[in-house]
């Protein structure tokens, strides 16, 4: 049964300042719900949330055994990255190796996420490029499955391109519904972003945490993308990311991806079990710690890493702590 919703409140002293509302699910691989909370059947749209399930057609391949790639190629292409110096020339030396350049990224370009790589470029004389786009790992991936098989690079982000047709194909054998019946919007960096109940893509998580439902070219591939995520958590996201955080604590046991718009999911495999959560007003800062929440409750999240983690601090601009964030009573009480 559905119960309540999630709710992440922020103080400032005494008073609740905010408060953020949202849905959230715990499924195992069949489609069973384990915990949930408000409307799990809605659509949602993962935004890049989903990116460990769109590296699955990457992996599976065979591009990484024929250009010689590996694990922080794989965490990059399941990455929101903040465009440091390791990300970007990452990206350059795996297009290289695969005859290509930025040039063929179709992300766009957008300035790092840290202040202190912007300065870096300024002082350098230089401007952002596509390779610092956050999602150029992940372009990465969809123009390497493209010349691996053989396929036209220009215009992997179309809909009806082969490169986004696997991955609904494979979205949909991992969520268990038709993915090409979703109705889609365009994400941040180009590509179609499918509206998908939040039950389905927490389905999707869990499928790829205990593969054994999957066939075994699937089930591989995910084994593969787990174990990258947790051995290049810096690519993930970089410099004081919380997912890189957590997919750096929790090895084996947990895998998470943030997403834009207040969306978080994660892989258990320890537990056999999927989560997802859409906070409705877009807060990435309150899904951070709703997913860190649900870890704690789950039983994933050690003790001595939960306050901190859980109960993040509030702090104002000469750095003196006037509050914090936590889950509200109301939701687990």
């Amino acid at each position: 049964m559905s119960k309540g919703v999630v709710a992440i409140e922020v103080t400032r002293g005494p008073v609740v300042e905010s408060r953020h509302e949202g849905i959230a699910v715990v499924v195992k691989p069949d489609g069973t719900v384990v915990a949930s909370w408000g409307d799990i059947d809605a659509p949602i749209l993962p935004r890049s949330a989903n990116k460990p399930i769109q590296a699955m057609a990457f992996v599976e391949s065979g591009a990484l055994e024929r250009f010689g790639l590996g694990n922080e190629h794989i965490a990059l292409a399941c990455a929101s990255h903040s465009g440091e110096k390791r990300h970007v020339e990452t990206v350059r030396v795996w297009l290289g190796k695969v005859g290509l350049s930025e040039d063929d990224l179709e992300c766009g370009t957008h300035a790092p996420r840290l202040q202190g790589t912007i300065e870096e470029l300024v002082r350098a004389g230089k401007t952002a490029t596509a390779a610092f786009n956050n999602c150029s790992g992940k372009h990465s991936g969809f123009l390497t499955t493209a010349v691996q098989y053989g396929e036209p690079t220009r215009g992997y982000i179309k809909y009806d391109h082969p490169v986004q047709r696997r991955l609904r194909e494979v979205m949909s054998d991992l969520c268990g519904a038709d993915a090409n019946a979703f109705p889609y919007g365009t994400d941040g960096c180009g590509i179609p972003t499918l509206a998908t109940p939040l039950k389905s893509l927490a389905r999707a998580m869990a499928n790829m945490a205990e593969p054994s439902r999957l066939s075994n070219k699937h089930a591989e591939a995910a084994g593969r993308i787990r174990a990258a995520i947790n051995a290049e958590p810096f690519m993930m996201g970089g410099t004081g990311n919380f997912g890189s955080r957590i997919n750096a604590a929790l090895p084996g046991v947990a895998q998470v991806k943030g997403g834009a718009e207040g969306v978080f999911c994660g892989m258990l495999p320890s537990l056999g079990l999927g989560v997802a959560l859409k906070m409705w007003d877009g807060a990435g800062r309150a899904a951070e710690v709703a997913m860190a929440a649900l870890l704690g409750h789950l039983g994933v999240l050690p003790a001595e890493q939960r306050d901190e983690i859980v109960h993040p601090p509030v702090r104002n601009v000469v750095g003196l702590l006037v509050g914090e964030m936590r889950p509200a009573k109301s939701w687990l009480g």
